[in-house]
């Protein structure tokens, strides 16, 4: 392993291992898809304990899909406690998606089998919590536990999308998993869209098509 790639994954420890003496325990939350076309928008809470042993974990932007798979299992097997959580397309519509996304984050840290002290959240915003907690603007890079949550969120959503491939294999959501590639404008604009897709998502392209 490089010798910055080590640096960085035991940065990510340490900031953890920082808040724990802070705080106590400490949950990691993050979501996924708030920028594809179609499907629903996934979060993950994951309380990591101190000593967890996985290795490997880092931002999952920086892994690739079979150690993103590799580590879904592992932070599973091993964190203290996590929920995958979901807001609908239905929601999506109704709320907006940054609102659909904060109550995707609301359910998971809700689904927890055990409450944290303080929670960490991925981005610059904070979902209405019963709990004291921080928004970590680049978190899946900075805390482990926010790592942690984005990899499963991502994983997650991601194996979701390849369920609706095989249900509406026309527009490759196993490929592209929702976002708005050549690929998948180019199948809306042959087949229009289909009842996972996002419709306040999808007004520009399809006025393009016409």
């Amino acid at each position: 392993m490089r010798e910055d790639t080590a640096k960085r994954r035991q940065a990510l420890l340490d900031y953890d291992t920082a808040l724990r003496t802070q705080f106590g325990t400490i949950c990691g939350v993050d979501e996924a898809g708030r920028g594809p076309l179609a499907g629903d928008v996934y979060a993950a809470a994951v309380i990591l304990p101190e000593n967890h042993g996985i290795v490997g974990l880092d931002d999952s932007k920086k892994l690739s899909e079979k150690r993103r798979d590799a580590l879904f299992d592992a932070i599973q097997e091993k964190a203290s406690a996590f929920c995958i959580a979901v807001a609908t397309v239905e929601e999506i519509e109704r709320l907006n998606i940054l609102q659909a996304a904060m109550l995707a984050m609301q359910r998971a840290v809700a689904g927890l089998k055990t409450a944290p002290a303080y929670v960490l959240v991925d981005g610059n915003r904070m979902p209405e919590l019963p709990i004291a907690g921080e928004p970590v603007v680049k978190g899946d890079a900075t805390s482990a536990s926010i790592a942690a949550a984005s990899i499963l969120a991502k994983v997650a959503r991601d194996r979701y999308m390849t369920q609706l491939d095989a249900q509406y294999p026309q527009y490759g959501f196993a490929v592209h998993k929702g976002y708005g590639t050549k690929q998948h404008r180019d199948a809306l604009l042959q087949y229009g869209p289909c009842p996972v897709h996002r419709p306040s998502f999808l007004g520009k392209i399809l006025h393009e098509g016409k």
